[in-house]
């Protein structure tokens, strides 16, 4: 039979008077009724250790842990699998290095190239992006988004190949989501959504659009760049694991905020933006 144990952030902790508690992956703390049943008993099922029944009272328990989604069937170490092993990683030294150091870590055989960056602005095509035949492709840039830059990329779906982003704006930086499936959210949509909520619209097109004048430039600290790759990463490992989502938005409908000067990250929703129906001809 399977063995049931709790999933990762989820601990029982025993409470001297009040018997067990649950604390669960947010950090709140539940009680547990367990009537007469024999809490070691519990444990022992909790941690994978006994297998089977553990008797009519302790298996509502062990249910009602389930139901509230805080038990995992089978091992929980989620292997990289073979087909999405191989991640093509594009952009600049400062954030492509770390994240390739950390898929390498996870099980993942990352490849990077680092011809293609924000000062470059050369035109990349989506053939040019499935050579080695990738099953992912990431792009990380330390600065702004050049016009037209991400446009072939945002094809790689249609291809079946999942597609991560992420770049740098003075001292913010956006991890946007994957999009790994037609009908995902793409760079292009997330620059329509950000123009469509903001009333400085215009300011903020010039501002991608260029030239901009600046003082001394902002230099991505190794803990920011190290964040930020580890945002990538994690993405990109529910992705390849089929992992859920963690609590909040989920990743294919979240675009990420990082203050680079605290290193504070908020996540803001973002949809896909319907194509616009065409004009009807005018005869004559």
């Amino acid at each position: 039979m399977s063995r049931s144990r709790l999933v990762p952030g989820v601990e029982v902790v025993a409470v001297p008077g009040r018997g067990l508690a649950v604390r669960t992956q947010e950090g709140e703390f539940l009680s547990v009724r367990t009537e007469s049943a024999d809490e070691d008993v519990l444990l022992s099922r909790l941690t994978g250790v006994t297998t089977g029944s553990v008797g009519e009272g302790l298996d509502r328990v062990v249910r009602a842990f389930g139901e509230a989604g805080y038990l995992a069937e089978g091992p929980q170490d989620s292997q990289w699998p073979a087909a999405r092993r191989d991640i093509r990683i594009l952009g600049d030294p400062v954030l492509t290095e770390p994240l390739a150091a950390q898929l390498a870590a996870l099980g993942a055989r990352p490849r990077t190239t680092d011809a293609v960056t924000a000062s470059g602005g050369s035109t990349v095509g989506v053939e040019d992006l499935l050579d080695g035949d990738p099953s992912a492709v990431v792009w990380c840039l330390d600065g702004p988004v050049p016009d037209g830059l991400w446009g072939a990329a945002d094809s790689l779906p249609d291809h079946g190949v999942a597609w991560l982003r992420c770049h740098r704006e003075g001292w913010q930086a956006y991890v946007e989501p994957v999009a790994a499936a037609p009908g995902d959210v793409t760079s292009a949509h997330v620059r329509s959504r950000r123009l469509a909520a903001t009333p400085a619209h215009r300011e903020l097109a010039a501002y991608w659009s260029g030239p901009r004048t600046s003082g001394a430039p902002v230099r991505l600290t190794p803990p920011a760049a190290t964040l930020l790759a580890a945002l990538l990463a994690d993405d990109l490992g529910r992705w390849a694991t089929g992992a859920p989502d963690p609590a909040g938005l989920p990743a294919r409908r979240r675009l990420r905020r990082v203050d680079l000067r605290t290193l504070t990250v908020t996540e803001h929703p973002v949809l896909p933006v319907p194509d616009v129906a065409p004009m009807p001809e005018k005869d004559g």
